[in-house]
């Protein structure tokens, strides 16, 4: 039973690690589209600058331009809430792996104090024995 226990457990950390894994890969996942928005945003900044600069080029690139940076941002900020959606679900998960986890870790515990109780009781019998056996022969020595 014992050896049962130890092996649901090792399956159970290695399911936790997994899911751990796994959402840390959704936060970088995350992390890198957060930094195309950011870049993006940069580049915006750099292209109105220019714009403003040379009024009459800018007039017929920037607005070409500002399209397609309107329907990044758009796109980049969908797949944002999506992968926080994700995130959110792969949180839940690890969670719901960790407690089951903690389950099989306290059965695990709770079984091993009981052995010890166990045995600290078969102990303390076995020396009340010697020791009541000790006071039976030197009783019936002095008698």
């Amino acid at each position: 039973m014992a050896a049962n226990i130890k092996n649901l457990i090792r399956l159970h950390e290695w399911n936790v690690d997994e899911k751990r894994r796994k959402l840390g890969e959704l936060l970088h996942l995350l992390g890198e589209l957060e930094d195309q928005m950011k870049r993006l945003e940069d580049d915006l900044v750099v292209q109105q600058k220019a714009a403003a600069a040379d009024p009459t080029l800018a007039g017929i690139t920037y607005g070409v331009f500002a399209q397609r940076v309107i329907l990044r941002r758009e796109n980049l900020q969908d797949s944002i809430d999506q992968m926080g959606t994700v995130i959110g679900h792969a949180q839940d998960e690890l969670s719901e792996a960790y407690q089951e986890l903690k389950k099989y870790e306290t059965v695990e515990r709770n079984r091993q104090r009981r052995y010890e109780l166990e045995q600290n009781r078969r102990e303390q019998v076995m020396l009340d024995e010697i020791a009541l056996n000790q006071h039976r022969r030197k009783k019936a020595a002095h008698g």
